[in-house]
């Protein structure tokens, strides 16, 4: 039985992620017959040709149909892999996609993405480890795609004319010998990095990544001298025209609604089976492997509605009409772990603690006639917010209060720790989100805040700080993490 759902996950997982590799295909082939082929081309190769340091809006850069053209040959690229892979897919492949195509949109693209790639096949040649077992730690990888195009293009001449690239042949040597390093370090890192927030960030890459990058940029600039290029400003596209906002609601709301209704289909109606996710902690589970991942999708078409519905009702009803590059890819990073611990009843109370940061943030402005710096809609704190949806295990283990504290103590951080890597690093969020949960868990410990009796209701019944006299005994996951 167990063999049967293994394969079946597996079909469901090549199926899906090449059909949305064909669906974003032909939003580009829509915008490449509305702006002109030619145009979408050059727009593509500036995109692959060009520093992709956070937050580089792709849309500006080289426009929407070369976008999504970006997206969908990289996604195309993942899906090809995933068919050939003998090993079954498994959910961490899910996320690896996800966040692969979260990237195309600022950051990531078909040049930069390849030398993470091959470093980790390299890694699992010499280490002589299965390449099908470590794909997902290749699309991690990606993570570190932007140092690969500064070597290429940029490196050390940070001061150059903006959109002037050189090439060198140093460069290319650089950005080879980095992928190496990538793919043999990466690996190493997840999994003791893991153990640090014990299964209480999904995102478990964000904080490796997080902390190579920062070494990374801290030998390659501060050590060598080489001043870092600034990083463009959050809110680096601002379109005003309701055409991206229109595409953004037709997008995202016609893929969520398939996903929920082939989901449905595929499992037969089970809602039940719905029902027994929505009970669960999402602390150290997977849901693909418990109940199918036909039901999983039920769960990406949900929580990726809610997700659409923050980050367009704050962009709306704050002002800041950012319907963006990053704005796009961030709700796939948003749900990257539908098949993992993510639902909506243990990811709401993450958005809420953004939301009383930002009220808190007002208030406190308004007594000290300040401007008020920021609001939720503000693109380094939706990229924040879309991966401190991973501290969703803390809503399930210890109730909605602590969830929402999860989410405030990741707001307040999150724009601090690009500067760690000079934004040469895409999974900030995450980085961020590790961050907040290593502050967080000896907060807990030392204070004994109580676990939920029933993990599996605490999505239902969250009943926020309970503190008991005994000690509480945490008991860390000694095993091997994958490499997620």
């Amino acid at each position: 039985m167990q063999a049967l759902r293994v394969k079946r996950n597996d079909n469901i997982i090549s199926i899906f992620c090449t059909a949305l590799s064909v669906w974003l295909l032909a939003v580009a082939a829509f915008f490449a017959a509305r702006e002109g082929l030619s145009t979408t081309l050059e727009g593509f190769l500036a995109i692959l040709f060009s520093p992709a340091q956070l937050i580089t809006d792709y849309f500006r850069l080289g426009g929407v149909g070369a976008t999504f053209l970006n997206a969908g040959l990289c996604g195309l690229a993942c899906s090809l892999l995933i068919w050939i892979n003998p090993t079954p897919a498994r959910s961490r492949v899910l996320t690896g996609y996800f966040l692969v195509i979260a990237h195309c949109f600022y950051g990531l693209n078909l040049l930069n993405m390849w030398p993470c790639f091959f470093g980790v096949v390299i890694y699992c040649f010499v280490r002589k480890k299965k390449l099908g077992e470590n794909l997902h730690s290749a699309m991690f990888a990606t993570a570190l795609a932007p140092f690969v195009s500064e070597f290429l293009f940029r490196y050390p001449n940070t001061d150059c004319v903006a959109g002037e690239v050189k090439w060198s042949v140093n460069g290319i040597v650089l950005a080879l010998v980095g992928s190496l390093l990538f793919g043999f370090l990466v690996p190493a890192l997840v999994p003791g990095t893991a153990k640090m927030y014990r299964g209480f960030n999904l995102y478990k890459a964000g904080l490796a990544v997080g902390l190579f990058g920062f070494f990374i940029h801290s030998f390659f600039f501060k050590t060598l001298g080489v001043d870092t290029p600034s990083v463009p400003p959050s809110n680096s596209s601002v379109y005003e025209e309701n055409t991206y906002f229109c595409l953004y609601v037709a997008f995202f709301g016609s893929l969520f609604l398939v996903c929920i209704l082939v989901g449905l289909l595929l499992s037969r109606g089970r809602l039940g089976t719905y029902r027994e996710i929505l009970r669960s902690s999402g602390h150290e589970v997977d849901f693909g492997e418990k109940f199918g991942m036909e039901i999983c999708l039920v769960n990406v078409g949900f929580v990726g509605i809610m997700m659409m519905l923050y980050f367009g009702g704050v962009t709306l009803l704050t002002g800041d009409a950012v319907f963006a590059g990053p704005t796009f890819g961030i709700l796939f990073a948003a749900i990257a772990h539908p098949s993992a611990g993510q639902h909506p009843r243990n990811v709401y109370p993450i958005l809420i603690g953004y939301l009383l940061l930002w009220a808190l943030t007002c208030g406190i402005c308004a007594i000290e006639g300040l401007p008020i710096p920021w609001t939720p809609a503000t693109q380094s704190y939706m990229n924040a917010a879309a991966f401190a949806v991973g501290l969703c295990p803390f809503t399930g283990k210890y109730g909605v209060k602590v969830g929402i504290l999860a989410g405030a103590f990741s707001a307040v951080i999150c724009t601090s720790t690009a500067a760690l890597h000079g934004g040469f690093m895409l999974y900030n969020g995450g980085f961020t989100a590790g961050l907040t949960a290593m502050l967080l868990l000896p907060i807990l410990d030392f204070f004994k805040v109580k676990e939920l009796p029933c993990p599996e209701n605490a999505g239902a019944r969250g009943t926020g700080l309970r503190f008991h006299t005994t000690q509480i005994h945490h008991e860390i996951n000694q095993k091997e993490n994958d490499h997620e």
